[in-house]
């Protein structure tokens, strides 16, 4: 039996729309996406659907699950687990309700969630997780306002977040242990971040030799690696050293937007987080409302400067505040488009590329293509032509995962 989807506009993730086409999915995947008038008959059995525009599940291509009720690092290393695990579990089913079939968890507890998703117990996207952060001692993932020997201690304490790592064998090693996980793709901080403490979001974490010996690694599992980077320093430094994705990207130039498209470096901007931030003086530690002023303005220009370079970009939106926020993944294409994107560029960084970010590891998903993952959506309007839906769930009015109906 298969399910049948007919739309006024067929958004294909990848290419130009089309008028009054038909989407059918069977099983786990995409067996006609194309014209209505072209599609194969109805078998008895066949469910039909109807609806204004349909395009493939969306891609959040960084994100985190877990648990974590307010903005501070401080707090996830001192929380009950439990408790952050039932409010990931939340957090991932309103993720799914609002439209994202298929996440890039770059640090938190996707490992543990992805197998529950997958075998059907709870609610949520596909999981691509990549296990815990690495980071130099004192670098963007340690938690600065904690003994050292206690940070260290979190590994043996069930806390998967981080693992600091300094000098090359370190470093193998902490690829490896991700490895030995199931990571499906390697997560490091090459930069300074705005919610650690005392280090600056310019500075260049890992020294170009870690850089390289990480990187590497990962390449002989057939991983690559996403570098959290805001300081060019560091954005330099991890392309110089093979990196595919840099996240964030607050300090980019045209000089290293340049080097992106030259390697084929994908950026992931994550302006959602930002923007967020900034709304949260109330609720941030100090340190932390002091770097997001800092780099506020500063990430918005560099966003820009690298869509008009053509820096190819994949949208996420390194969201990792429990509660309200999940779900209104999609408001990141709108930052995207506010950032010079075209519609249609911006939702192709929402699905096709989406995939991309996992080089090797990449599934066939994020279009609406025979032989794809049956992984599609559906809006009360067309997206392309009012915006105003990128952000608001209420708006998607039909889920599919996997062929399955999970939502309308």
């Amino acid at each position: 039996m298969a399910a049948r989807i007919t739309a006024e506009t067929l958004i294909p993730g990848k290419g130009d729309p089309i008028t009054n086409g038909t989407v059918i999915l069977d099983g786990d995947y995409i067996v006609y996406a194309g014209p209505t008038a072209a599609a194969p008959p109805a078998a008895p059995g066949d469910t039909e659907t109807a609806v204004p525009a349909v395009m493939p599940g969306m891609w959040e291509a960084h994100g985190h699950f877990i648990g974590l009720p307010v903005p501070d690092l401080e707090a996830l290393a001192t929380s009950d687990s439990v408790s952050l695990v039932a409010r990931a579990t939340a957090d991932a089913a309103a993720t799914l309700n609002g439209g994202v079939t298929s996440f890039r968890e770059v640090g938190g507890l996707g490992m543990a969630l992805k197998p529950v998703i997958d075998e059907g117990t709870i609610p949520g996207p596909r999981i691509y997780p990549a296990g815990s952060i690495l980071s130099t001692t004192g670098g963007h993932a340690d938690i600065h306002g904690l003994p050292l020997d206690f940070v260290h201690s979190l590994e043996d304490r069930g806390s998967k977040f981080s693992q600091l790592a300094d000098g090359i064998p370190e470093c193998l090693l902490a690829v490896r242990k991700q490895l030995r996980r199931g990571a499906s793709v390697i997560k490091i901080c090459a930069s300074g971040g705005v919610l650690s403490e005392v280090d600056h979001p310019i500075h260049q974490q890992f020294s170009d030799e870690e850089l390289r010996a990480i990187v590497e690694e990962a390449t002989r599992a057939e991983r690559v690696v996403a570098a959290h980077c805001h300081g060019e320093p560091g954005i330099l430094a991890a392309l110089r050293a093979g990196v595919k994705t840099i996240e964030h990207g607050s300090y980019l130039t045209e000089e290293s937007a340049q080097m992106m498209v030259e390697q084929d470096a994908i950026l992931v901007p994550t302006r959602f987080v930002v923007a967020a931030l900034l709304t949260m003086e109330d609720v941030l530690p100090p340190y932390v409302w002091k770097k997001a002023l800092m780099i506020g303005d500063r990430h918005e220009m560099a966003l820009k400067i690298a869509v008009a370079n053509g820096v190819k970009i994949a949208a996420g939106t390194d969201i990792f505040v429990s509660g309200p926020m999940y779900g209104k993944n999609g408001l990141e294409v709108k930052y995207l488009i506010d950032a010079g994107m075209t519609p249609l560029e911006a939702i192709e960084a929402a699905t096709a590329t989406g995939p991309l970010t996992l080089g090797p590891q990449a599934p066939k998903s994020g279009q609406l293509k025979e032989g794809y993952d049956a992984d599609v959506i559906a809006f009360d309007v067309n997206p392309i032509d009012d915006i105003t839906v990128w952000g608001d769930p209420d708006r998607i009015t039909h889920v599919w995962k996997a062929g399955e109906s999970v939502k309308g």
